[in-house]
């Protein structure tokens, strides 16, 4: 069976496993305050060029993004998302589990723009009754969207102006931001996303790492209170130094875009092989994550040798399904399902 369900199914890095093996019987102290944490921290700055910033390393996504909205929304606030948006659609209502309301906007490709959040906080704040509402305290965007489009730079520099206009910082969820920033057609760099969010993570999970996220806050005063917060969350590792070692790796030699750049380029041949084959897409992704529409049949017949993630049923009865590579999808791999089509 060929799998292409998701792009966090392998294991990690094999330089991962080697540095985590070189330093196993390493003592160290815990949560994030070793040495190895210190210096991928300096490495995350640097990439973004951003010495000021503050970094912190985190389990996975959804407790990322939960511990990243309590700490920049207060008790009467919410956090503007597309309706689409992974902290809208896929994470069980983990922001409003934790006392926050999302509050959605239509989606366009997965995407919002500028406009319509400039929209939305003119009609919230022109209503005479605003106070009665829950008011929006962060712009949430997530680079690349669940449709695997990603924002231009253009895009997210008028988002940034909008958000911070109305006193909002940007919040950018970067679960998959190696595959956003390798992406075909990609104008926005790592240091322009640092640049114009407040808050950003770097995705360690979903791009070679065993798991864990790099949260940036590009902002250090947001930052206050935010160590508490993970512990609060349960988002606190006490072997901290096991995501240090993990982003201290992917980071260095530029390992990080290099494996997300992989998974582009097998991504791209398989969507040129879908097109060939006369498969319709669903949308022009130009990301790890292709988006396929199939009937029952066709369906069926692939399913029964490739595994893939269902999105969506159309009204004419047809599926959209995804199918996604990360950075270790074998190129062979690839092949065979281009075969079965």
């Amino acid at each position: 069976m060929l799998h292409f369900d998701s792009d966090y199914m392998e294991g990690a890095h094999p330089a991962i496993l080697e540095r985590l093996m070189e330093t196993n019987f390493d003592q160290t102290p815990g949560y994030g305050t070793d040495a190895y944490c210190e210096r991928a921290r300096a490495l995350v700055r640097k990439a973004c060029d951003c010495p000021e910033a503050e970094v912190f390393f985190l389990v996975g996504g959804t407790q990322t993004n939960a511990t990243i909205v309590d700490a920049l929304l207060g008790r009467t606030q919410g956090i503007i998302a597309a309706d689409t948006g992974h902290i809208a659609s896929h994470e069980a209502g983990a922001i409003e589990a934790g006392g926050h309301k999302v509050l959605c906007l239509p989606h366009t490709l997965g995407k919002i723009d500028a406009a319509a959040v400039r929209a939305w906080c003119e009609t919230f704040f022109g209503d005479e009754n605003h106070e009665h509402m829950v008011a929006p305290g962060a712009v949430y965007i997530s680079h690349p969207t669940e449709y695997g489009t990603i924002y231009s730079l253009a895009e997210l520099e008028a988002l940034s102006d909008t958000a911070h206009a109305f006193g909002l910082p940007l919040f950018l969820d970067g679960a998959r931001l190696g595959y956003g920033l390798t992406a075909e057609g990609a104008d926005a760099t790592l240091e322009d996303i640092a640049r114009l969010s407040d808050v950003f993570y770097l995705g360690g999970t979903k791009v070679g790492a065993l798991f864990g996220e790099a949260v940036v806050f590009t902002k250090p005063e947001l930052a206050k209170g935010f160590f508490t917060l993970m512990k609060q969350h349960g988002a606190l590792l006490a072997k901290g130094r096991m995501l240090g070692i993990q982003f201290e790796t992917l980071l260095a030699e530029n390992r990080y875009l290099e494996i997300s750049q992989h998974a582009i380029d097998l991504a791209m041949k398989l969507k040129q092989a879908f097109v060939d084959a006369g498969y319709e897409l669903y949308i022009d992704s130009p990301t790890n994550q292709q988006f396929v529409v199939l009937d029952e049949a066709t369906k069926q017949r692939i399913g029964a040798h490739a595994s893939f993630g269902f999105w969506e049923t159309l009204e004419d009865g047809r599926t959209v399904v995804r199918f996604a590579t990360s950075w270790a999808t074998r190129e062979e791999s690839v092949d065979e399902l281009i075969g079965l089509l």
